[in-house]
């Protein structure tokens, strides 16, 4: 008989017509997975094979915009969703209203940095999920407000800093104490860590009922992964990073990035179609996944989505960097090209830009200037002493933001300020981030003028971890006017190219389990930060700042 192992997640929400979903779900065996909703609306499809585990991606069609429907998961004509047992409410879709219909507005919320909440019972050691604190809240109140889409901006699962349960269960497959250890090794590993993060019943389903986005970062695969090209010539010389890499991009592409494409994007996808086709898909996605560790241009992890007029243009700054010392960049040139056509197409179609990159853009200023600085020595700006310097700087103190780009950092500006201005220009831009452990709001203002748009950048992790005291203290005398001075001191012994934006700090900085949401309705922009406590009556979200974005001086 066949069961549901992980899943369902609903990730895809039509915005234009209303009208089709996708449900990513895992069935422990071969099957036909469909999708019945309490509307009449339908969807069936075969599943995929990847290393021995069955997947499939369901698309939905035939859903009345403008509503909340029920939905049940069946694999081979069983109901496995939701349980007989369930104590939560139904999983439903919902649409929206469609074009021309009066709106209700988009409610986005997000974060990043997630450790997988221990089992029920035992203690948490970092406070209460902010994902489990949403998700009891809605489970409680179904017809309260909730996230019409939830972005995750990075680190779903911890490769290299793994549970003492996932330990483990490691120890009883391999031993230990050959690398990578405590680590995941391959891709069986790697759907240990999402079956742990998702299987969590709060969060399984919250997953299956509120639409969501995502992108990978660093701890997807391993801390400060692409850092450098010294840092890749290193971990590839190691006889474990191989296997680690391929089986992180390819668990990505079936847990995380096929759910944020559209059923017209998947329908053009040559690899999903080979991989559905194929008996078994896992040559075929080894080889893209070689292929994408190799040269980065071969595969594109960033993607767009239109919630109406709102844009989300999620920007991969992992791995589409080029590493080549003379040469680094962000972004390469075609991932450069495309995410400023996707920033501009239609400009005057949307009233809200979110870009979401899971490295902050702008950074506490002594922060991005010791990277700018550090990027310089780097580069051999003071010599090959400082040179090697500079790389063990870089590993040591994890600079491998935006800020460690210059060009790409210049470039993206420039981009934001051109989408931002003239004619047709959206109400705001909202570059949405996490990665640093702590939230906060930063404003930037341009030397050659500022943009018609309310620009902002919104930084917010994370949903469920930790930071030390002293990382505390450093974040917050990044902001400060002496750490202002001792980086301007550090970029003028670097040589460093003063940039076209600054930028000041209009909110925060906030420590805590977290998430963001943004309110848009029309041109107007609305934006909440709740912390996940403990209170008397259990564990809430707690709104520790309200604002507009958009109200005038």
């Amino acid at each position: 008989m066949t069961g549901l192992r992980l899943g369902p997640l609903l990730r895809y929400v039509d915005w234009d017509a209303g009208g089709t979903a996708t449900v990513w779900v895992e069935a422990d065996r071969p099957c036909t997975a469909e999708v019945r909703c309490e509307d009449g609306a339908y969807g069936t499809t075969r599943t995929f094979q990847i290393a021995g585990h069955h997947y499939a991606l369901i698309p939905v069609t035939g859903l009345t915009p403008g509503t909340a429907t029920a939905y049940e998961v069946l694999l081979d004509d069983r109901r496995v969703w939701p349980p007989e047992d369930s104590r939560f409410p139904p999983s439903t879709i919902r649409t929206p209203a469609g074009p021309g219909a009066p709106s209700a507005g988009l409610r986005v919320s997000f974060g990043s940095c997630r450790w997988a909440s221990p089992a029920h019972g035992e203690q948490d050691p970092v406070g209460p999920d902010a994902l489990d604190t949403l998700a009891t809240r809605i489970a409680r109140d179904p017809g309260a407000e909730r996230p019409d889409v939830l972005l995750l901006l990075g680190d779903q699962v911890y490769a290299d800093e793994t549970s003492q349960a996932t330990r483990r269960w490691l120890a009883e497959r391999r031993d230990l104490s050959e690398p990578p250890g405590a680590e995941v090794a391959d891709y069986e590993e790697y759907t240990h860590l999402y079956d742990e993060s998702w299987r969590d019943p709060v969060v399984r389903w919250l997953l299956s009922t509120v639409p969501s986005c995502m992108i990978f970062d660093d701890h997807d695969v391993i801390d400060d992964w692409n850092t450098s090209a010294a840092w890749l010539a290193d971990v590839r010389a190691t006889p474990w990073w191989q296997e680690r890499v391929l089986s992180g991009l390819m668990s990505y592409w079936v847990y995380q990035h096929l759910g944020n494409l559209s059923p017209a994007e998947l329908a053009t996808d040559e690899l999903y179609a080979a991989v559905r086709a194929a008996p078994d898909g896992t040559d075929l996605l080894r080889r893209f996944a070689s292929e994408a560790d190799r040269d980065p241009a071969c595969a594109r992890w960033s993607y767009r989505r239109d919630f109406g007029r709102t844009r989300l243009l999620m920007v991969d700054s992992r791995a589409a960097r080029v590493l080549e010392e003379q040469h680094r960049a962000m972004l390469d040139d075609g991932e450069a090209r495309w995410v400023r056509e996707q920033a501009l197409d239609g400009r005057g179609s949307y009233d809200h830009l979110l870009v979401g990159t899971s490295l902050p853009w702008l950074l506490p200023p002594f922060i991005h200037d010791v990277e700018s600085w550090d990027s310089a020595l780097c580069g051999g700006e003071r010599g090959a002493r400082w040179a090697r310097f500079g790389e063990w700087l870089r590993r040591a103190a994890d600079l491998e933001h935006w800020a460690a780009f210059p060009d790409s950092f210049e470039k993206l500006s420039a981009l934001i300020a051109e989408a931002g201005s003239g004619p047709g220009a959206p109400a705001t831009v909202c570059v949405l981030s996490g990665d640093v452990h702590h939230a906060y709001v930063a404003e930037p203002s341009w030397t050659s003028g500022d943009p018609d748009a309310k620009v902002v950048q919104l930084t917010c992790s994370p949903v469920h971890n930790s930071i030390p005291a002293s990382i505390k203290l450093g974040f917050r005398f990044g902001w400060s006017r002496l750490a202002r001075g001792l980086g301007h001191g550090l970029t003028r012994h670097g040589r460093v190219t003063p940039s076209a934006v600054n930028w000041r700090k209009t909110g925060g900085p906030w420590f805590g389990n977290q998430l963001m949401t943004l309110t848009l309705r029309g041109r107007s922009a609305d934006l909440r930060l709740d912390h996940a406590r403990t209170t008397d009556s259990g564990t809430e979200l707690v709104t520790v700042e309200e604002r507009s974005l958009t109200a005038g001086p």
